[in-house]
């Protein structure tokens, strides 16, 4: 970049992820060490537009590192995706002296950040998402502490299913990935996980696997669905018309968003903020800090967006060895 960093710019944009307060901490504390002041950007990139800030310091982010949810609150803005808002966004940018922004979210935080340093105003980007679905990082913020979430409220659902003998189908986040999904299923012991990425065959994917399962002697059933599959609604429909059993359906929606932030989100979202200044500090830029095989690297943004993240189809049979296993032992019972 050549140019030395005298004042940053931290916003949260998009889906809020436990572990962001972690990340804006981490932004700012560093920015302290290297003799960068630091400004937060409230309410993402609409807050750029409309210079909605609020100086920052370490004292300001103490106490922030177990909190939910982002103290710098988030918000997704249509006029950034227009020219006029963009270049509003860079005129902010100009009247604060910032020489450049720390963006945290995920895809689509990181096309707004590409933009912005097409206008040249550098940025780097930090992954923050319970999807995990950001192609360019083997892992996102805020993914663990929400998969544990779920885990935490299927069991207390499966214990009152145990106790009733009846079919849960519990939705979880997910539109367009089935990480948290799969993950969360592996977890709670699932007869069956839905996920985009797998074109569902309701027969094979639901059907079978209640009716394998009720004669290997379970009475009580658990379907995980990712929301991007459809309504659980509608999936506990289709049990009830082509299993003949009564199914109760939850939704834990955006309660998969909030709590505390567990210990691996906040330390790997302290050290992705940590690198993300340190980039700027010594004169890179327009890059996404990304974890790979335990470490930190750095890749350019219009790389990293154009990489992409499989769903690691292995763990399906990893699921289904479980289901037999649990069967072939019930049989010699």
């Amino acid at each position: 970049m050549g140019k030395e960093i005298k004042r940053i710019g931290v916003l949260t944009s998009g889906g809020d992820a436990p572990g962001m307060n972690a990340a804006v901490r981490a932004v700012v504390r560093t920015a302290d060490a290297y003799g960068i002041e630091c400004v937060g950007i409230r309410r993402g990139w609409q807050g750029l537009i409309t210079s909605d800030f609020i100086k920052l310091s370490g004292e300001a982010v103490g106490h922030t590192l177990s909190r939910g949810g982002t103290i710098l609150y988030t918000a997704r803005s249509e006029d950034f995706l227009t020219e006029k808002g963009r270049k509003k966004a860079v005129a902010t940018c100009k009247m604060l002296g910032l020489d450049g922004i720390v963006a945290i979210g995920g895809d689509g935080t990181f096309r707004g950040a590409l933009e912005l340093s097409r206008l040249g105003v550098p940025t780097v980007g930090i992954p923050a998402t319970i999807d995990n679905d950001v192609g360019c990082t083997n892992y996102t913020i805020g993914f663990d502490t929400a998969c544990n979430t779920a885990i935490d409220c299927i069991d207390k659902l499966r214990d009152t299913m145990q106790s009733h003998e009846r079919c849960s189908v519990v939705e979880v986040m997910g539109r367009n990935a089935g990480f948290l999904a799969l993950y969360v299923g592996i977890a709670v012991g699932a007869t069956a996980v839905l996920v985009p990425e797998h074109a569902l065959n309701f027969q094979k994917d639901v059907v079978k696997r209640i009716q394998d399962s009720r004669l290997a002697g379970n009475t009580h059933f658990m379907i995980v669905v990712a929301e991007g599959v459809g309504s659980a609604v509608d999936i506990g429909k289709r049990i009830k018309e082509e299993v003949g059993i009564d199914p109760r359906v939850t939704v834990l929606g955006h309660i998969q968003r909030g709590g505390a932030p567990n210990a691996r989100d906040r330390e790997t979202a302290t050290r992705m903020g940590y690198y993300a200044v340190r980039a700027f500090a010594e004169g890179r830029g327009n890059c996404i800090i990304c974890t790979q095989e335990g470490g930190i690297v750095e890749i350019p943004i219009e790389e990293a967006l154009a990489m992409k993240k499989h769903l690691q189809m292995d763990r399906y049979a990893i699921m289904e060895a479980m289901q037999i296993g649990s069967h072939i032992e019930r049989n010699k019972a």
